[in-house]
């Protein structure tokens, strides 16, 4: 039996082999957080008067959610900040499955901008939503669930420790690729504070080779 068929997943074919597809090669911990991320996103979408596929296509949320994450896997283990490896894999993924190309780019750039704090909020609802749904489940700072809808989602979604496991896979990668890190990026943040590096002043990094001379 279907162990989502309780949660308001989307069924079509599509979601069900891209949901197949992540669980496959995601940690749980992160699997559970892209699931979550929909359930969320879906409800701070409605606490706005936006309503799935009346407002907004809910199979691109869904995809955009369970997607938004997959740098972290193996397989999306690049040479790019792990959002944009994310991204790339999504795209191909979905290219793979028949996906037109218009489509395939609102999830590219709900990936690719899920960090990137309040810029995806002025894109379209299934780019938006991402954001707002990955950061309501890593802190749950806004509008108020539901009685018990928090318990029903943990019971089949259980956390597994998941800021914690993010914290590491990013950290884990970005030790191993440090380009993958870039300063004052939130995967070079969590670097810095993991290893206690400093970071050049704006100064010190125009004063680099090659340079213009301006100071």
């Amino acid at each position: 039996m279907d162990p989502f068929h309780e949660l308001p997943f989307p069924s079509t074919e599509l979601a069900r082999e891209t949901a197949r597809y992540v669980r496959q090669r995601a940690d749980p911990a992160i699997f559970n957080h892209s699931m979550r991320t929909y359930l969320y996103g879906r409800f701070l979408g409605e606490q706005r008067g936006l309503r799935p596929d009346r407002d907004y296509d809910d199979e691109l949320l869904f995809l955009g959610c369970v997607l938004h994450d997959v740098g972290l896997t193996d397989d999306g283990n690049g040479d790019q900040r792990f959002e944009l490896d994310g991204a790339d894999l999504a795209a191909r993924h979905l290219t793979a499955h028949g996906v037109p190309p218009d489509r395939v780019e609102v999830v590219w750039d709900a990936v690719a901008l899920h960090l990137c704090g309040d810029i995806p909020l002025r894109k379209r609802p299934e780019i938006a939503l991402v954001t707002t749904g990955a950061g309501y489940d890593l802190q749950p700072d806004g509008p108020p669930l539901p009685p018990g809808y928090a318990d029903r989602i943990h019971a089949v979604l259980p956390r597994l420790r998941a800021t914690v496991v993010l914290h590491d896979a990013v950290v884990g990668q970005a030790l191993a690729k440090p380009q993958k890190a870039p300063p004052y990026s939130m995967p070079g943040e969590l670097v810095r504070q993991h290893t206690g590096a400093t970071w050049p002043t704006w100064e010190e990094l125009m004063r680099m080779e090659p340079s213009w001379g301006d100071y």
